[in-house]
């Protein structure tokens, strides 16, 4: 009896967390294509372009985890259609390793379209990147 009463609780709680769980319409990776791993700890700054008084405005800033990603860019409960730019910082991750590197940051400019979800990956060298639209 003991037993089922636990394993109850935790089957409640664990569908209480997983319903609560938020979806976002914006994820992003970096993978360093010279050493093939994922670029952890790199900030990465999303901003929204303004089409009638042409600025940026600032949106969310995060840190890639262990696994080079962000996953939770802009909640996809709202409505999230426009122009954005995703700023990589990059700098402090070559020089942490020593590396001399040419870009000091990247910048991304896309634009959602619709209500689906939006990966936007970079693959990075020190001397070379590459972007798409991934799922």
């Amino acid at each position: 009896m003991k037993k089922l009463i636990i394993t109850s609780l935790f089957l409640l709680f664990s569908t209480v967390i997983f319903a609560q769980k938020n979806n976002y319409q914006l994820s992003s990776h970096i993978l360093d294509v010279s050493k093939g791993e994922p670029v952890r700890g790199v900030t990465i700054k999303l901003e929204q372009y303004n089409e009638e008084t042409k600025k940026w405005s600032f949106t969310d800033e995060k840190k890639t985890d262990s696994n080079g990603r962000i996953t939770d860019f802009l909640n996809s409960q709202q409505s999230n259609l426009g122009i954005y730019k995703l700023t990589y910082f990059t700098a402090d991750y070559f020089k942490k390793s020593g590396i001399d590197s040419f870009y000091p940051f990247i910048e991304v400019v896309f634009q959602i379209k619709d209500q689906n979800h939006y990966h936007v990956p970079i693959t990075l060298s020190a001397y070379g990147y590459s972007t798409y639209r991934g799922n």
